[in-house]
C-alpha cells in the first residue's frame, strides 16, 4: 500500500530546515540545493513543492507568522483584556529555544531587506500582519475603555512595535544583558504605561476578551 504523504506537513519540514540554515550560514547561505540537503531529499523533490527560492524563502517567512498566530489563539486567556494582551505579546519574544530560532530567522529576514528588493517584499508582509495583530490589541483596550484618555492607537502600535523588536535585537545582539525576565518586566511596564486606570471587574469576562487575527 502507496504512503500516503503529508504534502503541507512537508512543506513545513522543507520551511524549517530553512529555518536551520538561516541560522547556521545566514539568509545568504540559502539555496534550494543546501536547503534540499539539511531536509534530506532530493533537489527534484523539493522542487516539486517549490518552484523558485523566492517561493520557498516567503512559505518559510510566513510559517513563523501562522505558528505564533497558532499558539497565541491556543493560550489560556484570562478574560481581563490588559493580562492577556501581555500573555499574548510574550509569545513574541525569545524566551526559549523555538521562539529564539524564529526571532533569529526574522532578524536576518530584516537585516537583508534594505539591500534586496525581493526580501524586503517577503518581510513587509509579515511586518505587517505583526502589525495589524499589535493594532488589534491596542483597539481591545480602547474599546474596553483601559485605554488611557485621548490615546492615539496608530502611534501607540507604532511605539509598542518599535519596543518589540528593540528588545529582540538586543536579546540576539547581548543575551547577557538582555535577560527573559527583563523583556518581560519592559513589556508589563510599557503596558501599564498605556491604562487609564486599573481594570475592573466589569472589564473581565468570562470568556475570552482577546481578538482574532
Amino acid at each position: 500500500m502507496p504512503k500516503i504523504v503529508n504534502h503541507e506537513e512537508r512543506k513545513e519540514n522543507i520551511a524549517e530546515a530553512v529555518w536551520r540554515v538561516i541560522r547556521t550560514d545566514g539568509l545568504d547561505g540559502v539555496s534550494v540545493r543546501r536547503v534540499a540537503d539539511e531536509a534530506g531529499m532530493s533537489l527534484g523533490s523539493l522542487r516539486h513543492y517549490f518552484a523558485s527560492q523566492d517561493e520557498l524563502l516567503a512559505f518559510s517567512m510566513s510559517l513563523i507568522s501562522k505558528r505564533v498566530r497558532e499558539r497565541i489563539r491556543s493560550l489560556p486567556f484570562t478574560g481581563e483584556p490588559r493580562r492577556d494582551i501581555e500573555i499574548a505579546l510574550a509569545e513574541l519574544l525569545p524566551l526559549d529555544e523555538i521562539r529564539t530560532l524564529e526571532a533569529e530567522v526574522w532578524l536576518a529576514f530584516a537585516g537583508k531587506a534594505a539591500s534586496d528588493a525581493g526580501i524586503r517584499a517577503i518581510y513587509q508582509n509579515v511586518h505587517d500582519d505583526l502589525y495589524a495583530g499589535l493594532r488589534g490589541m491596542i483597539d481591545l483596550l480602547v474599546s474596553r475603555k483601559l485605554a488611557k484618555e485621548g490615546m492615539d492607537a496608530e502611534l501607540e502600535t507604532r511605539r509598542l512595535h518599535a519596543l518589540l523588536d528593540g528588545l529582540v535585537v538586543h536579546r540576539a545582539a547581548f543575551p547577557e544583558r538582555t535577560g527573559k525576565d527583563e523583556m518581560l518586566r519592559t513589556v508589563s511596564y510599557h503596558l501599564d504605561s498605556l491604562l487609564g486606570h486599573a481594570p475592573t471587574e466589569k472589564n473581565r469576562p468570562g470568556t475570552n476578551s482577546f481578538p482574532d487575527g
